[in-house]
């Protein structure tokens, strides 16, 4: 593969590049056996975990064995057409996912707040 390419060169790697990857956009109806045969083209994959709940749906975290596979993966897969859908791939970001977890909280605890007190909600 062309991982073994990268590793021969030493290739230093940007600090944002990890094993897992976040992938938007999917089809709603994908299974778990198509993201093997799309991701598992570019390496030993550990693990897909794909949304499958309202907020989640077209989403997966791909894990895979080796950060090379995981590099290749997102160079080649970013902009795929799966099903007339445009895959956006990224590197999974602990912290920017975290973040977005803790917007949607203070949101939730907002709303509660002005339901307690009577405070009408701006939409």
């Amino acid at each position: 593969m062309a991982t073994i390419g990268l590793r021969k060169a030493n290739t230093r790697l940007p600090p944002e590049v990890n094993r897992v990857l976040y992938v938007r956009n999917l089809p709603f109806n994908i299974t778990s056996e198509e993201m093997y045969d799309i991701f598992g083209k570019y390496g030993a994959i550990r693990q897909i975990r794909i949304g499958t709940n309202k907020d989640t749906r077209g989403t997966a975290f791909v894990v895979y064995e080796d950060i090379y596979d995981a590099k290749t993966a997102v160079d080649h897969l970013s902009g795929f057409n799966v099903a007339n859908r445009y895959l956006i791939v990224l590197y999974y970001q602990q912290a920017k996912m975290s973040k977005k977890f803790d917007q949607k909280k203070k949101e939730d605890e907002i709303v509660k707040l002005q339901e307690k007190y009577g405070i009408p909600k701006d939409d």
